[in-house]
Order: C-alpha cells, then structure tokens, then sequence
C-alpha cells in the first residue's frame, strides 16, 4: 500500500509540475489538498513533505531554465533575500504556535481569487504602458518575505503568490517564472533543514514522510523540466492567462475547502 502512495504521488507531482513550471508555480500549493485528502499525510509533517518536494522537484525546471539562459538576475536575489529568513520563521510558528488550516485557506482564497481574475482582465485589455510600475526592490523583498512565512508554514510554493502579483505589475512571465522557482528551490532548502533540526527537538509529526515528499519530488523533476522546455514555446499571452487560470483555480479550491 504504500508503494502505490508513492506511485500516486509520483504522478501527482509530474501532472501538476508540467502544468506549472511554465509559469514559476512549484505546484506544491496544488500538490497539499491532495497529500492531506488523498495521501492521507498527517498534520503539521505534510509541511516538510511539501518542501522536501520543492527541493527534488525544483532541479528540473532549474537546470531547463539555466541552460536557455533566464536563470539570475537582479529579481532571483530579491525575491531568495525574502523568502529565505520568512521560511525559518514561518516553520517555527508552524510547530509552535499551529496556526489553523482554515484562515490559511481563506486567506489564500481572498487573495488569490481576485488576482487571478485581474491578471485576466488586464492580459485581455491591457492597461496603458505608463499605468505599469513593477514593484520596488524594497517591496520586492517585502513581498517575498511575507510569501517565505506562509511557505514555512504551510509548505507552498512561493511561485502561487509572488507570480502573478509581480506579472499583474507588469513584469513578463520569461523573468518572473525563473526566478520564483529559484526562490522556492532555495528556500525549501532552508525551510525542510529548519523542520529536521525541530523534530530532534518536539515530539510529534514534525519530520516529512520521505517515500511520498520523494516519490512527489521526482514526478515533479520530470514534469518541471518538461514544463520549463515548454515555456519559450507558448507566447506571452498564453503564459500570462495560464497564470491567471493557475491562481484563480487556487483560489476556488481553497474557498471550497474552507466552506467545506
């Protein structure tokens, strides 16, 4: 039985990581509703489950990305500056403060919800160029802070949030995608290391369970390299509206689940 959860989740991963590589979206935010209700991993471990994916899915789309050329830049540094110190906060409020599941969701639903909806309403009627002011560094990195503390928390993807906030600004998708999912490699790095050194330190389901975060992990590395090959391939409009379709879908799945 558990073999074939690490072959259910091996598919997972490479589905949703081919869908969303192309955009800078892990899929890790996809990939927790299933490891909770379908995989059955318990809380607070599917945490570091979600990030130990992160880190052997994230090569895939990397190596991709780094052989066309888009890998680092200026907006790869501000975004890991962020995310990186959010993360370990973020795992220490998971293991001692276990902030509820459901405001996760909610939050994840009010905020993604409409930004998907307005990142397809302005790929459909764009605004003018002038009305189009990409973030500051300092709120940059602010930005990717507060999405390092939810990744700690709840084991997601920085690329769900980041990305279509920094599209939706005006940034394109061939500069936002790359250097989201270099923010979320490193970071899941940082965040599954905090996670291991807390479970020698508190009882309970602290540590990821290994066969699915790796079995997910290697569907993910597969499907992200293939998602990332796929992106130069697919123009800028497409790319854009994937994005808004990804977080708008994000959102509705929570808000189910939060009604639930």
């Amino acid at each position: 039985m558990e073999w074939s959860r690490g072959l259910l989740g091996f598919a997972a991963g490479l589905l949703i990581s081919v869908i969303t590589a192309p955009v800078g979206v892990s899929g890790a935010v996809f990939l927790l509703p299933v490891q909770v209700s379908v995989l059955g991993v318990p809380s607070p471990a599917v945490t570091p489950t979600n990030l130990l994916y992160n880190v052997v899915a994230g090569p895939g789309a990397l190596l991709r990305y780094w052989r066309a050329g888009q890998l680092g830049g200026p907006l790869t540094r501000l975004l890991i500056a962020g995310t990186v110190p959010g993360v370990v906060i973020g795992a220490v409020i998971r293991v001692y403060a276990v902030p509820g599941p459901r405001i996760f969701r909610l939050l994840i639903a009010v905020m993604l919800l409409p930004l998907g909806l307005w990142l397809w309403l302005r790929t459909v009627r764009p605004a003018p160029p002038h009305t189009c002011r990409q973030p500051s560094p300092r709120a940059t990195t602010s930005l990717a802070l507060a999405v390092g503390v939810a990744g700690g928390i709840y084991g997601i993807g920085g690329g769900s949030l980041l990305g279509p906030i920094l599209v939706g600004r005006g940034a394109p998708v061939a500069t936002v995608a790359p250097a989201a999912l270099a923010s979320t490699f490193v970071t899941s790095i940082v965040g599954a290391a905090t996670y291991a050194l807390l479970s020698v330190v508190t009882t309970g389901d602290v540590a990821p369970n290994w066969l699915l975060g790796l079995s997910c992990g290697a569907g993910g590395l597969l499907g992200g390299y293939l998602g990332a090959r796929l992106q130069p391939h697919l123009p800028e409009t497409a790319l854009r509206l994937l994005l808004g379709t990804l977080a708008t879908a994000i959102g509705a799945l929570y808000a189910v689940q939060t009604l639930r």
